[in-house]
């Protein structure tokens, strides 16, 4: 399967509000070695998305739980394809917290992203494209 038509078949996978987690959301964070039983799926998961959606379709992936891991990844491009991967900053362009998540397609002014965590769920989101950091091109592994 292609990376966007296995982000896009999580598509709706939502948190569950309270003190339940959603254990579509866990698995993400177990099958790229983390432990999802001590994490809820309130912690920040859309790295854990990306590194899930990356990994299960033999890409090369962060590993890592911190968006900006992502621009360490994969090769920059200034023509970004669907798939490809979007890093945005959060807060304000100095901070540590981002968003990562897949390309869908892009307006004069705005990206549209396909990823996890984006109103507590799997969905396309469109941000400005002012906050995007790097788009990414990732290397299939093997």
């Amino acid at each position: 399967m292609n990376i966007i038509n296995k982000a896009l078949s999580e598509y709706g996978v939502k948190e569950i509000i309270g003190s339940k987690d959603n254990h579509r959301i866990l698995k993400y964070f177990n099958e790229i070695g983390f432990n999802g039983s001590k994490l809820k799926d309130e912690t920040a998961w859309c790295s854990a998305f990306a590194n899930w959606v990356a990994k299960t379709s033999g890409y090369q992936y962060s590993g890592k739980l911190n968006a900006r891991s992502w621009l360490s990844v994969g090769s920059s491009t200034n023509t970004p394809h669907v798939g490809d991967i979007v890093v945005l900053w959060r807060e304000n362009l100095n901070s540590w917290k981002g968003h990562v998540g897949f390309f869908i397609k892009d307006t004069k002014n705005f990206v549209y992203v396909l990823g996890g965590n984006q109103r507590n769920m799997v969905c396309i989101k469109a941000y400005p494209k002012s906050r995007v950091l790097d788009y990414k091109k990732l290397k299939k592994n093997g």
